[in-house]
């Protein structure tokens, strides 16, 4: 600025301005002497027309009143309209309200129980199961069969399923009983995960998995993502080329189901475990096959190095371990307890 304030002195202000690549309105804002600013706060401007005090909590003592305490606003300002009296609109009455943070519901609430989340670890296979139910449409309308699933969520393998035409807690009790004796589980050894249906909260159910030595555990209820394992399955299920929008009969609805969890089983390579089949990783096979498959590795690699970055390529690492709701780690901790 003072370059183009010595410039302006020889010729004008435009020209110096130009000269320099600025605008002159520029020029003159930026020269022109600036008051400081004070740090005084005005106080607020009250309105002429706004209730004193006493007005105020006079309309909250009506609010709170044993007659209108169930009523929102607008239907207090017409029964008061009703019965000869005015004593503010209905806006005001919100923001009286809002003031006394009472605008959601001004009567003492039940308070429902703050459920634990779940954390369950699976290091090996038959450590933790889960388990769902979905339906399957029948060839009417609001027909429906019941496919019954049961899954490790370690290997992904699905160690049973049956096709009902029903959901009973009596078919549920049947469905884990047999499957657990065909995978031998033993007592204290396995944890069984669903979400709060009612075959799998139904009192003959926990029952069973208390004789049995099963531990139960329970998603949070209208949280999904505490039953990940099941949910991604019957995605995977329902999101097959092959399968149909309708099925004819219960047989139908069980032949697919029959082709289709032996394709889950011994033929689908899954992602989530290193590209490994559920039948590879349920059966301790995986590390053999992924030594295999690092040997043909290497071997491509000594044939035609130059196709290869910086080294041997190697196949995915076979997950240790997997977890239902894994612990927060200390930062992220940190940052709820922040919010």
């Amino acid at each position: 600025m003072n370059a183009i304030y010595e410039l302006s002195a020889q010729v004008s202000t435009a020209t110096a301005c130009q000269a320099f690549g600025l605008a002159r309105a520029t020029y003159y804002r930026q020269m022109k002497p600036t008051a400081p600013r004070t740090t005084t706060e005005k106080a607020p401007r009250i309105s002429h027309r706004a209730l004193n005090n006493a007005e105020r909590d006079g309309v909250l003592k009506v609010l709170h009143d044993p007659h209108f305490v169930d009523m929102a606003p607008r239907e207090v300002y017409a029964t008061l309209l009703d019965e000869g009296k005015y004593l503010c609109s209905v806006r005001s009455m919100y923001r009286y309200l809002n003031a006394a943070n009472e605008v959601k519901e001004r009567r003492n609430q039940v308070r429902r129980p703050k459920y634990q989340q779940p954390e369950l670890l699976a290091i090996g296979p038959n450590q933790v199961w889960s388990w769902d139910i979905t339906k399957l449409r029948g060839p009417v309308k609001w027909s429906y069969y019941y496919l019954y699933v049961m899954l490790d969520i370690f290997s992904r393998y699905v160690v049973g399923w049956m096709v009902a035409a029903s959901e009973t807690a009596t078919l549920a009790k049947e469905f884990i009983s047999t499957n657990c004796e065909r995978q031998s589980i033993e007592e204290n050894r396995l944890t069984i995960h669903s979400d709060r249906g009612s075959p799998m909260i139904a009192k003959s159910v926990a029952q069973l998995m208390v004789d049995m030595g099963v531990e139960k555990s329970h998603s949070r209820p209208s949280v999904s993502n505490d039953n990940p394992y099941s949910e991604a399955h019957f995605k995977t299920l329902k999101y097959r080329p092959t399968f149909p929008k309708t099925f004819g009969s219960i047989q139908d609805a069980r032949a697919f189901c029959r082709d289709f969890f032996i394709w889950y089983n011994d033929e689908h390579y899954h992602e989530g475990i290193a590209s490994m089949t559920p039948a590879m990783m349920h059966s301790g096979k995986a590390e053999i096959i992924r030594q295999q498959r690092s040997l043909v590795l290497k071997s491509a690699y000594e044939q035609h190095p130059e196709r290869f970055v910086n080294c041997i390529p190697t196949p995915p690492v076979i997950p240790t371990a997997a977890w239902i709701n894994p612990p927060l780690k200390p930062a992220q901790q940190e940052a709820l307890s922040i919010h």
